[in-house]
């Protein structure tokens, strides 16, 4: 019973509250009273008014590059300002970390372009030696030396053929 009452006079009190609580807006207005709301505060109230924002409201703040930074403003850590698009030292950062990235792609494919012609040079090679009707000996998955028959040098020739079209463009 004592638990039912308790309960019921909680809810009450609550009810009475203000709903503080509820507001997602906290500001001051033009003769300095503090207002709590769900609304946002008048247009024109300056930044410096308004106390708590919604978290959707929420903006990031942008400093312009003419005017600076407070180091007491709590976002100052956070938020650099934006760099200026005709800063030379930037670009000059960006160009090298572009060249180097150029030089390095072009590094790349002189490696694999000296492989394929490697590729290619032992390929065309091969089919010579196999074209020639010379004796070809091979091991086999046993470890055994077996000489490559008729049927054997045919398979050998398509490979080295196919390895040529790929290799040597």
């Amino acid at each position: 019973m004592w638990g039912a009452l308790l309960g019921t006079a909680a809810a009450m009190l609550l009810g009475l509250l203000p709903d503080v609580a509820m507001a997602q807006w906290k500001w001051r207005d033009a003769n300095g009273v503090t207002q709590y709301t769900d609304r946002p505060p008048p247009p024109g109230t300056p930044d410096s008014h308004i106390l708590t924002r919604p978290a959707a409201a929420r903006a990031p703040k942008v400093f312009s590059a003419s005017a600076p930074t407070p180091a007491s403003a709590p976002d100052a850590a956070k938020v650099s300002p934006p760099a200026k698009a005709g800063d030379p030292e930037l670009e000059a950062r960006r160009k090298r970390a572009e060249e180097q990235k150029a030089a390095e792609r072009k590094a790349e494919e002189d490696k694999q372009a000296k492989v394929r012609s490697e590729n290619c040079d032992r390929a065309r090679s091969y089919e010579r030696s196999l074209q020639s009707g010379q004796r070809i000996v091979r091991t086999n998955e046993k470890g055994e030396r077996e000489v490559l028959d008729d049927n054997g040098r045919s398979e050998e020739m398509q490979r080295t053929r196919e390895s040529i079209d790929s290799n040597c463009r």
